[in-house]
């Protein structure tokens, strides 16, 4: 410290600026943390996505079934061994659940359909799409 910063530290002037930078350094600080907190954000929202498959045998478990979606769950139905106008009573009553919670469902194979919350997007495999519509990429116009 030489003669100049001693007269001006007896005079208080350099604490007070020195007070002023680790003050401003402190608000500075406290910024940048707030900021990165701000800018953080988690890649992993949800934890686990829970899927249930069912094969319901009566009317009596829809109540149960639509619980699941309530709750945000995946819901797989398997009504081979549903009798056909059970089957879709427990459909119907699906669907409306769905259409409530603003989700969605779609027929995976004969007898077997998805019914899930709006939490879920369904994406279909290429494969099928092309096979259903058929695409073929070497004949003229890509149509068979």
């Amino acid at each position: 410290m030489g003669v100049v910063d001693k007269i001006w530290s007896f005079l208080g002037v350099v604490e007070e600026e020195a007070n002023e930078e680790d003050a401003n350094l402190s608000q500075f600080k406290e910024k940048e943390k707030n900021r990165s907190k701000d800018n953080v954000v988690s890649i992993h929202s949800n934890k686990t996505v829970k899927v249930v498959i069912a094969e319901p045998i009566s009317f009596d478990e829809v109540q149960m079934l639509a619980d699941h979606l309530k709750t945000r769950k995946q819901l797989i139905i398997n009504f081979e061994k549903t009798p056909p106008a059970v089957a879709q009573r427990l459909a119907d009553f699906l669907s409306g659940t769905i259409y409530a919670l603003e989700g969605q469902y779609q027929k995976l194979g004969n007898n077997i359909y998805i019914f899930a919350p709006n939490n879920t997007e369904f994406s279909r495999d290429m494969q099928v799409l092309m096979r259903k519509s058929n695409y073929s990429p070497n004949s003229p116009g890509g149509i068979r």
